[in-house]
């Protein structure tokens, strides 16, 4: 069944204004009591007096995770060794998992594979689309990407493209659409939900301008799986990739999935690894691709990854009944919404710039602020255990300070105490500290 709407919370500007009504933390507490995806909490295993606001770049710990891992390692791995392959099925986790996330993604059973990292995943499925483009219409030569798209893909890209003597063009997202009218681009290749901002394209629309031009679509889904409604189908994508370790709670490094459309399926992908081959166990000198999407396996599936990652999925499934990505996207939208209306009536005044969309259908789970001190002031706010991140300005882009909404734990009222922790820094700053501007080796 679907789940009943939230009352709707109104969201004011970024500018003081005069006398506004401020939203108390009881009233944050009361849209808790009446969330029918509340529950949902209850599957995670969540550090006591910690708001974790950064989902976004790593999920958090399922309770069964740990119960699972143990099994695999105890007994599949401990008492049945090598016999596991068989008698644990451990050979076909990457297509299971990869039905389960199809579920999430608009894709269908058989289509998808959890395997390798989004980098690696998406190096197979570029190479792929730019085989081809080269043979369908060899004088398109440029793959068309975001300037602000994630480095990963950028980089990527740049290495695809210097070796089929190819052009990479980053633009802005605002000229996508005049770009592929000109007629010249074979791929259009971009991540769906932005990482800095928060930012959704609308896959549809710019998929049907890339086939009316005769060029691929390739869809990065990092920060859409499991935060988004995805429908690969009803866009008619070509290719997508994605992460296992945000929105999908597979834990730090668990594996990626691959999806290809149906017609393009069979197309090589340069990887030619033995998981790929059509019969990996009779070890053969010559490669024979596996059929479909069994061929963008690669290496041996990473076991402990895969039951960690399928745990995570399952977090995500489990909101199937009340309403499922739907459901878990419009929860999300209303912590985002709160999140801007208590900073526009606690924050103004202290140079904090909104950076994603006001809109909550044109934003993923995820909201991000500019701010000139955006460092120190989340090392601040990690210090009063507010979880976020920062994100640094590239190109003349501010830095930002980016907060996720995963929909499965968090609460209302976790929004209310994290701005006010924010508002407390920013109005005392006590971000200044010596010990916030320490840059530490990951960011």
């Amino acid at each position: 069944m679907a789940s009943e709407p939230l009352q709707t919370l109104p969201v004011a500007s970024l500018q003081p204004c005069e006398n506004p009504t401020m939203l108390t933390r009881d009233a944050c507490t009361a849209l808790d009591t009446q969330d029918p995806l509340a529950g949902l909490r209850a599957q995670f295993d969540l550090p006591a007096g910690r708001i974790y606001l950064d989902g976004n770049s790593l999920g958090a710990l399922p309770s069964a995770t740990s119960r699972r891992l143990q099994q695999v390692v105890a007994q599949e791995w401990g008492q049945g060794l090598i016999e596991s392959w068989n008698t644990a099925g451990w050979m076909s986790w990457p297509q299971r998992v990869g039905d389960k996330i199809a579920r999430l993604i608009g894709a269908a059973p058989g289509e998808v594979v959890a395997a390798d990292s989004t980098s690696v995943n998406l190096y197979k499925v570029l190479r792929a689309a730019t085989s081809i483009q080269h043979r369908a219409q060899p004088t398109k030569r440029v793959l068309l990407s975001q300037r602000d798209n994630f480095p990963t893909d950028l980089y990527i890209a740049q290495s695809v493209c210097a070796a089929a003597g190819w052009r990479l063009e980053p633009v802005e997202a605002a000229t996508i659409p005049a770009r592929l009218a000109a007629g010249d681009v074979a791929v259009l290749m971009l991540t769906h939900v932005n990482y800095r901002t928060g930012a959704m394209h609308d896959m549809a629309t710019l998929t049907a301008l890339a086939h009316a031009t005769g060029a691929l679509a390739v869809w990065d889904l990092a920060h859409s799986a499991g935060s988004v409604p995805v429908r690969l189908h009803a866009a008619d994508a070509d290719f997508a990739v994605g992460c296992g370790y945000k929105f999908l709670n597979g834990g730090p490094g668990a594996p990626a999935f691959v999806w290809a459309h149906p017609r393009h399926v069979d197309a090589a992908q340069p990887l030619s690894g033995w998981i790929g081959h059509a019969r990996p166990f009779q070890f053969i000198a010559q490669y024979e691709a596996a059929a479909g999407i069994h061929h963008y396996l690669c290496g041996s599936p990473p076991i402990l990854g895969l039951a960690a990652l399928d745990c995570g999925v399952d977090s995500v499934l489990a909101a199937e009944p009340l309403g499922g990505m739907d459901a878990l996207h419009a929860k999300a939208g209303q912590l985002g919404d709160l999140f801007i209306r208590l900073v526009d009536e606690r924050c103004a005044g202290f140079g904090l710039e909104l950076a994603s969309p006001r809109d909550a259908a044109q934003r993923g789970s995820q909201v991000s602020l500019a701010h000139a001190q955006a460092w120190p002031v989340m090392q601040a706010l990690i210090a009063r255990s507010v979880i976020g991140d920062f994100r640094a300005g590239l190109g003349g882009d501010p830095d930002l300070l980016r907060f996720g909404f995963t929909p499965l734990y968090l609460r209302f009222a976790d929004i209310w105490d994290a701005v006010q922790a924010l508002a407390e820094i920013l109005g005392s700053r006590s971000w200044d500290a010596p010990a916030f501007h320490a840059r530490k080796a990951v960011t």
